[in-house]
């Protein structure tokens, strides 16, 4: 038989993330590396959810969603970061957050482009890129502070960029760009007529001081932007696929168009849900988050450090960066696997993230996580430290 798979099958191939996971299922032990989100669903959203599907909110819905939820997701924005959006033109509803980035490239960009892309970088972001035949180019950024400068953005630009992704705050680093920062993007953007394609999923898993910017909403920027969130981390249900897009309408109706043809629609009863739960929290449930989830990350930074795995404490999202210098193994692959075998603790290896080798001292934990199970994950971490 001479049948081959196509050309594009290596850019979505097994994730290190779900290789760790499916070793941490074989091993029984805490998987700490997927970002499963396993803490409560809000309650109010899962009273509306269920109210819709005995309401009958069970077909199709229009390809862009329900106007209810975009009206929600357009009255949040509004109110959290000021960007205003049309929920009508303006707003595109997906199945997740990945979804509605995937629709996005495939509208917007063509095979050859290039984007940049910081680095450390969340795989999926590469992957869908690659899923449009589109080069990522890397930015490297520095540590301490993962930080960068324009310089390092001139070295990366040629006449095939198109476009740049921010993710903030990030995965897997933690980081949370500055408006000063935001501000040296977006002149570079203007400067080279780029879209820029934001992962604002964890806006509010933000620590310490710092504070979230929608980048579509700094002046001139929401023309060139295309903004992507969506409820998977906010109210822990990463398996319902609900995320949305906003940008000018001009680009609204092609990313509109995709998503009708690969998803047709996301989930009609869970949309209803979600957007009537969004109505009956108010923001102290947005404020609580934050404060819940800096608790975890103190915690769970403080057991890496006793473990001897020098945490880069985030400011934001729900991961953090641990360095493995010190355990055997030659590889961050090896080293993650060594942390399952004496802990029974699963990690993703730090090369996941990073391009040309880079990563390897490192391995990313998610502490989003039930406090019994993150303080067992921490109690079994301190096993290290006896093993040396």
């Amino acid at each position: 038989m001479s049948l081959t798979l196509g050309t594009r099958h290596g850019c979505v191939m097994q994730s290190e993330i779900r290789t760790m996971s499916i070793a941490c299922a074989k091993a029984g032990g805490i998987n700490l590396s997927q970002g499963v989100c396993d803490t409560p669903v809000p309650e109010g959203v899962v009273e509306c959810t269920a109210e819709a599907i005995r309401n009958g909110f069970n077909t199709y819905t229009h390809f862009a969603g329900l106007g209810m939820l975009r009206q929600s997701i357009a009255s949040k924005q509004k109110r959290f970061t000021g960007l205003d959006a049309d929920p009508e033109n303006e707003i595109i509803v997906s199945a997740g957050a990945t979804g509605a980035m995937y629709c996005a490239f495939q509208a917007l960009l063509s095979p050859g482009d290039e984007v940049i892309v910081f680095e450390p970088f969340y795989g999926y972001h590469v992957s869908t890129l690659a899923a449009a035949e589109v080069v990522p180019v890397y930015v490297p950024l520095t540590l301490p502070g993962w930080t960068f400068t324009a310089h390092d953005l001139e070295c990366a630009v040629t006449p095939k960029t198109r476009g740049i992704i921010l993710n903030t705050p990030a995965n897997p680093s933690g980081k949370v760009f500055s408006r000063t920062e935001m501000e040296v993007i977006a002149g570079f953007a203007e400067q080279y007529d780029l879209f820029v394609f934001t992962d604002e999923i964890y806006e509010h898993f933000v620590y310490g001081g710092n504070m979230h910017c929608s980048f579509g909403s700094l002046p001139g920027m929401k023309a060139r932007t295309i903004t992507v969130s969506g409820f998977s981390k906010t109210f822990s249900i990463t398996g319902w696929r609900l995320g949305y897009a906003i940008c000018d309408a001009r680009w609204a109706q092609a990313i509109g168009s995709f998503n009708d043809l690969v998803y047709v629609c996301a989930p009609a009863p869970l949309q209803a849900g979600v957007a009537e739960g969004m109505r009956m929290l108010d923001d102290s449930y947005y404020r609580h988050l934050s404060s819940e989830y800096r608790n975890k990350r103190d915690r769970f930074c403080d057991a890496l450090a006793d473990a001897g795995l020098c945490p880069h404490v985030p400011e934001g999202a729900y991961y953090v960066l641990a360095d493995t210098g010190n355990l055997p193994g030659d590889s961050a692959s090896r080293r993650a696997m060594y942390i399952l075998e004496k802990t029974g603790v699963a990690s993703v290896p730090g090369s996941a993230f990073f391009s040309g080798g880079r990563g390897e001292n490192l391995v990313r934990f998610c502490f989003a996580k039930d406090d019994a199970v993150l303080d067992e994950a921490c109690s079994r971490l301190s096993r290290l430290r006896r093993t040396g």
